[in-house]
């Protein structure tokens, strides 16, 4: 008995995550595909269609996201420069409809973690984006196991706020 109640916890935390990705994921089509017109062969929504599938999104869900973009409010892309613990570089992207309210949440995360926000163009120059849309560090940097620590610690933090995307950092971990 006490077994079966364990991995109900379990299943309810996966679906619980699953749920969270998904609802960013749906997110983000609508914005590409409100951007390319609903055109499933442009870079951005091809993309993003490819990040769903590869996190198990069903057919239809994606097919729904897309429809729906129509009707989606002003969720507009966001990306943010970063540099977390050590000086490891950050790019934080995401979807918001406020983007008063996501930098302070964005910053005030990186702050009490010991991060900060950069100037544009201060991270990127040290990253790449490939032809699925993902930063590629061009020289990632070697830290320490306290450093890493901290770095997984402050990611995890900021892929729970909601109008977060992805994070890519230029750490060599």
């Amino acid at each position: 008995m006490g077994s079966s109640h364990k991995k109900q916890g379990k299943i309810a935390d996966n679906n619980a995550k699953k749920a969270k990705i998904f609802g960013k994921l749906v997110r983000l089509i609508q914005v590409e595909a409100k951007k390319s017109g609903g055109d499933v062969n442009s870079p951005g929504l091809a993309a993003a269609i490819k990040k769903a599938y590869k996190e198990n999104m069903p057919k239809d869900t994606v097919e729904r996201a897309i429809k729906k973009a129509s009707e989606a409010g002003d969720t507009q892309p966001v990306m943010y420069e970063a540099y977390g613990p050590g000086g490891v570089g950050l790019i934080i992207t995401g979807l918001t409809d406020n983007t008063n309210r996501t930098s302070p949440e964005i910053k005030d995360i990186l702050a009490k973690n010991g991060g900060s926000f950069g100037t544009s163009g201060s991270v990127s120059w040290n990253f790449t984006l490939n032809e699925d849309r993902e930063w590629i560090a061009n020289t990632p940097m070697d830290i320490d196991e306290d450093t890493k620590e901290h770095l997984v610690h402050l990611i995890e933090l900021l892929e729970d706020h909601d109008d977060t995307q992805d994070i890519y950092h230029s750490a060599n971990i």
